[in-house]
């Protein structure tokens, strides 16, 4: 597969999947569903269908089996990732994902995390530390016309010029908009409000 970079200067169409959780119960441990969406800039061409523990330290390895053992994996050129948990605190290793995947792995958020409440929040693990150690290895946030993210596998740059070709209208990727809606509507019976 040709560098990232590489694709967008031949001005190439890149091929992006998007993980969001789907509504899920408050109990710790509880099943919760993960929807990855595949879309060709704002173009939906396909869809996984996951599940991970409601605060558990699976989601990395999760994403990764779900990618790769599809037929979309030789297809997808970059991950991105509905911030960097899933269902509560999983939290996604990203290094680790891009890694796994060899693909750029983006950690999208709507506005910067207060990142003092999340330690707080962290505390409440026994594993606090291995927890806050994974989530500090997705690197700095980066705000590029007002995308918030965090990314591994290419450099921020490169990453902003995937969010924009991957966005219809807004600052959520229509993959990760589209995998919001969607596990909302198969777990509640229809679409959230928003993405």
């Amino acid at each position: 597969m040709k560098p990232l970079a590489e694709l967008l200067r031949l001005r190439k169409q890149i091929r992006v999947i998007g993980f969001d959780d789907a509504p899920f119960e408050k109990r710790r441990g509880a099943p919760v569903k993960v929807s990855g969406i595949v879309c060709t800039k704002t173009r939906f061409e396909g869809m996984l269908w996951g599940q991970v523990s409601k605060d558990g330290m699976e989601a990395t390895e999760t994403l990764a089996t779900l990618l790769k053992e599809s037929k979309f994996y030789s297809q997808v050129n970059v991950v991105l990732t509905d911030g960097v948990a899933v269902g509560g605190f999983n939290i996604i290793d990203l290094p680790k994902l891009a890694d796994i995947l060899q693909r750029p792995c983006i950690a999208l958020m709507r506005k910067p995390p207060d990142i003092q409440a999340i330690d707080k929040a962290l505390q409440n693990f026994p594993d606090y530390l291995l927890r806050k150690e994974t989530l500090m290895k997705a690197g700095s946030i980066h705000n590029y016309n007002n995308f918030h993210f965090q990314v591994q596998g290419c450099e921020p740059e490169i990453a902003a010029q995937v969010l924009e070709q991957a966005t219809d209208t807004g600052y959520v990727p229509e993959a990760l908009r589209l995998a919001h809606m969607i596990g909302a509507a198969v777990m509640t019976g229809q679409s959230g409000k928003r993405a």
